[in-house]
């Protein structure tokens, strides 16, 4: 890389290894200080690119060990958007998205707020479970109101549409603006646990709460996706590709 290699440029790098399969999940990543060497950077560079591949999933911290490559995980959704907007579909290669539920539903306290609609109310939902290379990943519930499900009723459908985001606001006219990522921890349920392949008595799982927001205001999608592994974190990504992330 060139001299005016960024913590951007080495995150990528990181990142395509672990994507393509030379980095396998357990194995253990370079050093700060290799890092450094390698690529020409100071420190805080190279320390900010590992924090950002620990933020997209690919990487945690192991005591007495270091930085090692995670297990399998899903796109975050700004990856999402951008591989849809380049290749038409939402998953990446090597992964399929099952459909385990189609429906209405009344919104709970989790996803009526988010939706600005009272507890209740009637929202389509779709629950799919996302697998890499036959490995589940994680189980995605969306919910919908009721104006997308009449310019989309594909979503009404048990077959995945690819992009079922793109989709509505393609249909809408009106593009994404951001998305707001909420994450927490909690104890997996049976079911998620059977989904998951999960085995332990008790399982920790990783809940995303994402509330896609269209350019005009309205609320497209919250999605509750969970995952193994633990965070507490909240962010907010631009989704239009004339603002920065």
């Amino acid at each position: 890389m060139s001299e005016n290699t960024g913590y951007s440029d080495i995150a990528a790098h990181y990142r395509r290894k672990i994507q393509s399969g030379e980095l396998r999940p357990g194995d253990t990543m370079p050093s700060l200080r290799q890092v450094c060497e390698q690529f020409g950077v100071a420190q805080t560079t190279a320390n900010r690119a590992f924090r950002k591949l620990k933020m997209e999933g690919l990487t945690l911290a192991k005591p007495g060990v270091g930085t090692i490559v995670a297990g399998p995980i899903s796109n975050n959704i700004g990856t999402r958007v951008l591989l849809h907007a380049a290749t038409g579909k939402a998953l990446d290669d090597g992964e399929t998205s099952q459909i385990l539920e189609i429906g209405t539903t009344g919104a709970d306290e989790l996803v009526a707020p988010r939706l600005d609609v009272a507890p209740g109310t009637p929202v389509h939902v779709r629950r799919r479970v996302v697998s890499r290379g036959g490995v589940p990943v994680h189980l995605s519930s969306s919910f919908y109101p009721a104006y997308v499900i009449a310019v989309t009723p594909e979503l009404a459908e048990p077959v995945s549409t690819g992009g079922s985001r793109e989709l509505a606001a393609e249909r809408l006219g009106i593009a994404q603006d951001r998305v707001l990522e909420e994450v927490t921890s909690r104890h997996a349920t049976e079911a998620e646990k059977r989904a998951l392949g999960l085995t332990a008595g008790e399982v920790i799982v990783t809940q995303v709460v994402r509330t896609v927001t269209l350019v005009d205001g309205r609320v497209v999608e919250v999605a509750v996706k969970v995952a193994g592994g633990t965070s507490v974190l909240r962010w907010s990504t631009s989704l239009r590709p004339d603002q920065e992330n």
